[in-house]
């Protein structure tokens, strides 16, 4: 029954006064339908959040809820999330600011905004993670003054904050200027030396796996630096010294920063990680004579990370190619080619180019009919879902290809209903052709009806609105939930059977609610 619910309450065409019906009845798993329905009426939102604090916080989010239908004081995540819009009542903040649940107080703390008297409150919290939330998205001057926090969380906060000021990073990165940490999460826990394993039984627990101090807060030092040389603001001659750190993650976090000199970048080169050097090869801020040395490298990591460097010249991008498995992803060099370079690229006698340039979505007519034409299964698989190709072409392609190309040919948003259909029926059948079918606004009936027969397609065709009526009626009791639920949340669903539906089901949970 649930699930039936559920498809009802995310049905497009539901009639309102079949809406207010759910909406007097459902539980926290349908409201959350409901809640998201784009035609949901204020008056609606309103009797969701009334139930449910946690959809009124999305309908205010998505702008259904404002201020005046909100009481912060009965419903504290809707007036967050409402402040988080910079829709709320800034006298909520003081509210909030001393609302005894820390998770509420750390939610305002992210929102932007704040009175200065409410930013001072927050600072002072009691509980480091309010004062931590602060400092992540606190404005540079206050970021400033938390750089000086006792505790290594608010201090690691501030590092990860892009608004914090450079001289500010620096100095926490070199610790010079700054007074030492006094706490880290494991010694507010631990007496220090402590290294919490991985075994950890304890179900309060929440120290990470390896979180350890001697009295030097050294787990969370370490994360601390990693948020700051992930931080672009900080500055690049602070961290280029740590090309040479012993912490793996530190070098990675190095690695695929912008701006550094071109010897700490030749110094990551021959990192002894191969996660390092592959995360080197897609920095777009390497040089062309790094490229073509990571181009030799022995791990297929690195030249993947390669491949997807924006700047790799074409040259060695081929070389790529033919040596590494890059997956089926349109790569940054390929989408900026020039208008020379693609037919170039177009032109190439090496297959595995071909498909590179085949995932492009904006080829000339030429190219991508050249490319459909192709002789080679995988360049016309990749160019199938081209928009654009013509239905003579499309079944050219499927006579010379077969299965290979059946699902990029289903998923081509220009695939007409009668090839949809002719891909529906062929022989032999491609799984992934029937799932692309089902999620084709073009299909029809026809082309439909065999896509119910695959256990993978089937929910999808059960909520395409092609569907006959019966069928779909048929399809709402379906052994397999996600099936029935599908069919009804289909818009075709016949607007007689939605009453019914409603009527039944609401009647069922009335009759639960009263034994």
């Amino acid at each position: 029954m649930k699930h039936l619910l559920c498809g009802l309450a995310a049905n497009p065409a539901l009639p309102s006064e079949l809406v207010d019906r759910l909406v007097a009845v459902a539980d926290e798993e349908v409201d959350h339908g409901l809640s998201d329905r784009a035609d949901l009426s204020r008056a609606q939102a309103v009797a969701l959040a009334s139930r449910d604090e946690a959809q009124g916080a999305g309908s205010a989010h998505r702008g259904i809820l404002t201020a005046a239908d909100v009481d912060p004081a009965a419903q504290p995540l809707a007036a967050l999330a409402l402040l988080d819009e910079g829709a709320g009542d800034p006298e909520w903040t003081r509210l909030l600011a001393a609302d005894p649940e820390v998770r509420h107080r750390e939610k305002l703390a992210a929102c932007p905004g704040l009175p200065p008297d409410v930013v001072e409150t927050l600072a002072a919290d009691p509980d480091v993670r309010v004062v931590a939330e602060l400092a992540l998205w606190a404005r540079p001057d206050v970021a400033a003054r938390l750089a000086g926090h006792p505790h290594t969380e608010v201090r690691g906060a501030v590092a990860a904050n892009e608004a914090t000021p450079s001289d500010v990073l620096a100095a926490l990165v070199t610790g010079e200027g700054l007074p030492p940490a006094r706490r880290c999460l494991v010694c507010d826990r631990e007496e220090p030396p402590f290294t919490h394993g991985s075994d950890c039984a304890r179900l309060d627990c929440d120290l990470l796996p390896g979180a350890s101090c001697d009295g030097s807060h050294g787990s969370a030092t370490l994360a601390l630096l990693w948020a700051a040389l992930k931080n672009p603001a900080t500055p690049a001659e602070v961290v280029a010294g740590f090309a040479d750190h012993p912490s793996m993650s530190l070098r990675r976090a190095l690695a695929v920063r912008p701006g550094l000199p071109p010897e700490t970048y030749a110094r990551l080169a021959v990192d002894p990680t191969p996660g390092t050097r592959a995360d080197l090869a897609g920095n777009p801020a390497i040089d062309d004579t790094l490229i073509r040395a990571l181009a030799d490298d022995t791990c297929p990591d690195v030249r993947r990370g390669l491949a997807h460097n924006p700047r790799v010249p074409l040259d060695v991008l081929a070389r790529l190619a033919a040596t590494t498995r890059i997956g089926g992803t349109l790569l940054p060099r390929i989408a900026s080619a020039t208008a020379a370079e693609v037919e170039e690229l177009a032109r190439s006698p090496h297959a595995v180019v071909r498909v590179l340039l085949a995932r492009r979505r904006d080829l000339p007519t030429a190219i991508r009919a050249a490319l459909a034409d192709d002789t080679d299964a995988k360049v016309a698989k990749s160019i199938a879902p081209h928009p654009g190709l013509p239905e003579a072409r499309l079944r050219a392609m499927v006579d010379r290809h077969g299965v290979h190309v059946l699902a990029g040919v289903a998923a081509n948003p220009d695939a007409t209903p009668a090839l949809l259909e002719h891909v529906s029926r062929h022989t032999p059948s491609a799984r992934k052709a029937l799932r692309e079918i089902a999620r084709h606004p073009r299909a029809t009936a026809p082309a439909l009806l065999p896509c119910l027969a695959d256990e993978r397609a089937r929910h999808l065709a059960a909520g395409h609105p092609a569907l006959p009526p019966q069928v779909i009626t048929d399809l709402l009791g379906d052994t397999d939930q996600q099936v029935a639920e599908a069919a009804a949340a289909n818009p075709s669903l016949p607007l007689t059977t939605m009453e019914e539906l409603v009527e039944t089901l609401v009647d069922e949970l009335m009759r639960e609610s009263r034994s």
